[in-house]
C-alpha cells in the first residue's frame, strides 16, 4: 500500500485516543495477577524489617550490661547475635530480591506484550502515519525505561514504609524527647521534592522523546533501501552529522537528570548528619547529667540512619516516580489507542464466500470536509474483474483497501455477498482477501517461511505446487538451500520479479476469494514481467480481482473498467466503450497505456 495513495490520516489529525490520568494508582494495577508473590516478598521485608531492629538492642547490651559487667556470656551471646543476624537477613534479602525481580519482569513482559497486542489491533491509517522506530521505541525503550520504578514502586515503599514506622516507635520506647528532636527534622526532607519531581518529569519526557527520534533516525538509514539512497545521494556526513547532534542532546539532558538528582540526593544526605550530631549533642548532655547511659545514646543515634535513610528512599521513589510518568505517558497512550476499525458487537464469522463485491456510495474523508473519495458505487460479480485506472492519488488504494478493511468509509457501504463488511468478523474477513502490491514485502527469514505466512499448516507438496504456479518453484530449487534460503531484509537478496513471483505464490497458498492486486508488473523488466502477468493470470483465475490498472493488457482483459478522478468514478464500461467516450480514459491511454502497448 503506497503511503500517498491511501487517503490516510495525518499524525496531527488522527483522533487520539482519550489518555486517562497517568496517576500511581494506574501504574499499581499493573501489578494485577502478582499481589500472591507481592504479598511474599513483603512479608519477607517485613521480616527483615523486624530484624534490622535488633543490632542497636544488642549494641546497647554490650555497652551498658556485657563489659560493665564484665559478664563474657552475656558478650559471646551477644557477638554471636551481631553475626548470625546479618546472615539471615542476607539470605532474606536474596530471596526477596528473587521474587522481586521475578515480579518486575513479568510486570515489563505484560506491559509489552499489551502494547504489542494494541498495535495489532490498529488500522493501516496508524500505520501510515507512525513512524516504524517511534513504535519500536515505545515498546522497548520506554517500557525499559520505567523498569526500576516498577522494580521498587511497591515493594521498597512498603518496606521502608515498615521500617520508618518500627524505628519511630523503638527510638519513642528509648527517649521520647528525642524522638521528638529526630521527627521533627524529617519535613525538611520533603522542600525539594516538588520542584525536583517537575524539572526530572519534563527532562525525562524530553529525553524519550529525542531517544524516538534517534530509533526512527537509525532504522530508516540503516534498512536497505535508506542505505541505498544514502550512498547513492552521497548523505552519509550529513546524517551523521545529524546523528551527533541528537546524540548530543541526549547526553545533555541525562547530565542534566543526573545532576538534578545528585543535588537532591545531597541536600537529603546532608540532613541524616545533621539529626545526627543533634542527637548526640542532647543525648550526650543526657549522658553527661546521668539521665541516659552511653548504650541508649549509642543504640539512638543507630536507630537514626534506619529513620533517615529510608526517608530519604522514599522522598527519592517519589522523584522517580514522578520523572517516569512522562514515559508512563508515552506508554499509555499507545495503550489506550482505539482502533478506528475493529470488529462490531456481535459480528459473524464470513463463511462459503462466493466472492461478489459491491460499493454502495462509499465516500471517504481523512479530515473533516476533505474527502479522498466520495459516492462510489460498482459491483463486481465472482470471478470477475474490475480495473481501476486514473491519474496518481484519485483514491485507487485507498478505495481498494476498503474491501479488507484496512480503514473503513466515512459513509456508504461495503459489501461481500451481500452482507456488509463492517458486520463479519474480521479475521474471517481478510481470511478469504489476498493482497500482492507493486513492491512485495518479504520478511527477513527463509522464502519457505514467508510462503508460510499465508497458511502456517502448508505442506511442503502445497507450497511448491503453487510456487509452480507462480513460475518460481524452479528458481528456488535452483539455489543451494531451496526453500530454506534465507532472502535477506525486504528479500533484497532477491530480484524484484522473483519477490512478486514468491508474493504471488504467497497469495495463491492462501487460497483467497477475493483478490487485490496493485498491479505488480509496472516496474519489472520485460522478461520478469512475462513471468510474473503469467503468475498474475494463474493467480486470478476463478477468483474476483480487484486490480489498480497500469498496463494494457490488464485493462484489456477486465470485465469492468472504473476511472477515477479526485476520489470520484467519472467513466465506467470496457476498453472499447470508454475510448469512444473520448475523455479522461482516452486521455490516459494514448499517454500511458499505448505506450505500454509499444514497448
Amino acid at each position: 500500500m503506497r503511503p500517498g495513495g491511501m487517503g490516510g490520516l495525518s499524525d496531527r489529525n488522527r483522533p487520539k485516543a482519550k489518555l486517562k490520568d497517568v496517576s500511581v494508582k494506574r501504574i499499581l494495577r499493573l501489578f494485577k495477577g502478582y499481589w500472591g508473590q507481592l504479598l511474599a516478598i513483603i512479608g519477607l521485608a517485613l521480616f527483615a524489617a523486624l530484624i534490622g531492629l535488633i543490632p542497636p538492642l544488642v549494641m546497647k547490651e554490650i555497652i551498658d550490661k556485657a563489659i560493665p559487667q564484665g559478664n563474657m556470656k552475656l558478650l559471646a551471646g551477644m557477638a554471636l547475635l551481631m553475626i548470625v543476624l546479618p546472615v539471615l537477613s542476607g539470605v532474606l534479602g536474596v530471596w526477596q530480591n528473587h521474587l522481586n525481580t521475578k515480579v518486575t519482569q513479568g510486570v515489563i513482559r505484560d506491559l509489552g506484550q499489551s502494547l504489542f497486542h494494541n498495535l495489532q489491533r490498529q488500522s493501516m491509517a496508524f500505520f501510515t502515519d507512525a513512524r516504524s522506530g517511534e513504535i519500536v521505541q515505545r515498546i522497548t525503550g520506554d517500557v525499559q525505561a520505567v523498569q526500576s520504578v516498577v522494580t521498587s514502586l511497591v515493594v521498597s515503599s512498603i518496606t521502608q514504609i515498615v521500617i520508618v514506622v518500627s524505628t519511630i516507635g523503638i527510638l519513642f520506647a528509648l527517649d521520647w524527647k528525642l524522638a521528638i528532636i529526630s521527627v521533627l527534622i524529617l519535613p525538611l526532607f520533603v522542600l525539594p521534592v516538588k520542584k525536583v519531581s517537575k524539572l526530572r518529569k519534563e527532562l525525562r519526557t524530553e529525553t524519550q522523546k529525542v531517544r524516538s527520534d534517534i530509533t526512527s533516525q537509525l532504522s530508516e538509514n540503516f534498512g536497505i533501501s535508506g542505505a541505498l539512497l544514502t550512498r547513492i545521494f552521497g548523505r552519509e556526513k550529513q546524517q551523521e552529522i545529524e546523528f551527533t547532534a541528537m546524540n548530543q542532546k541526549v547526553m545533555d539532558l541525562e547530565l542534566r537528570l543526573n545532576l538534578i538528582g545528585r543535588w537532591f540526593g545531597m541536600a537529603t544526605n546532608t540532613l541524616g548528619p545533621l539529626g545526627t550530631a543533634i542527637i548526640y549533642m542532647y543525648g550526650g548532655y543526657s549522658v553527661i547529667s546521668g539521665s541516659m547511659t552511653l548504650g541508649s545514646i549509642v543504640a539512638f543515634a543507630a536507630y537514626l540512619g534506619r529513620l533517615y535513610m529510608p526517608v530519604g528512599m522514599l522522598l527519592n521513589l517519589h522523584v522517580e516516580v514522578a520523572t517516569a510518568l512522562g514515559v508512563f505517558q508515552r506508554i499509555f497512550e499507545y495503550q489506550d489507542m482505539v482502533p478506528d476499525v475493529m470488529d462490531s458487537v456481535g459480528a459473524a464469522p464470513l463463511t462459503q464466500v462466493a466472492g461478489r463485491v459491491a460499493y454502495k456510495q462509499v465516500s471517504f474523508a481523512y479530515k473533516p470536509g476533505q474527502y479522498a473519495l466520495r459516492d462510489v458505487t460498482f459491483e463486481a460479480q465472482p470471478g470477475e474483474m474490475v480495473a481501476l485506472v486514473g491519474p496518481s492519488g484519485a483514491g485507487k488504494s485507498t478505495l481498494i483497501g476498503m474491501i479488507a478493511r484496512l480503514y473503513d468509509s466515512t459513509s456508504g457501504v461495503v459489501e461481500v455477498d451481500g452482507v456488509n463488511v463492517r458486520d463479519v468478523q474480521l479475521a474471517s474477513l481478510r481470511a478469504q482477501i489476498a493482497y500482492v502490491t507493486q513492491e512485495s514485502f518479504l520478511f527477513h527469514a527463509t522464502i519457505g517461511d514467508n510462503l508460510r505466512f499465508a497458511r502456517e499448516d502448508a505442506t511442503r507438496e502445497e507450497m511448491e505446487a503453487a510456487c509452480r504456479q507462480a513460475y518460481i518453484h524452479d528458481f528456488i530449487v535452483s539455489l543451494p538451500e531451496g526453500y530454506d534460503t534465507m532472502v535477506g531484509e525486504r528479500g533484497h537478496r532477491l530480484s524484484g520479479g522473483e519477490r512478486q513471483r514468491i508474493a504471488i505464490a504467497r497469495a495463491i497458498l492462501k487460497r483467497p476469494r477475493i483478490l487485490i492486486l496493485d498491479e505488480a508488473t509496472s516496474h519489472l523488466d520485460s522478461e520478469s514481467e512475462s513471468y510474473v502477468q503469467a503468475a498474475l493470470e494463474e493467480l486470478m483465475q476463478g477468483r474476483t480481482t480487484l486490480v489498480i490498472a497500469h498496463r494494457l493488457s490488464t485493462v484489456l482483459a477486465a470485465d469492468h473498467i472504473l476511472v477515477i478522478e479526485a476520489g470520484s468514478v467519472v467513466e465506467r464500461g470496457t476498453h472499447s466503450e470508454l475510448l469512444a467516450l473520448d475523455g479522461l480514459y482516452a486521455r490516459l491511454y494514448s499517454t500511458q497505456f499505448a505506450h505500454a502497448a509499444d514497448e
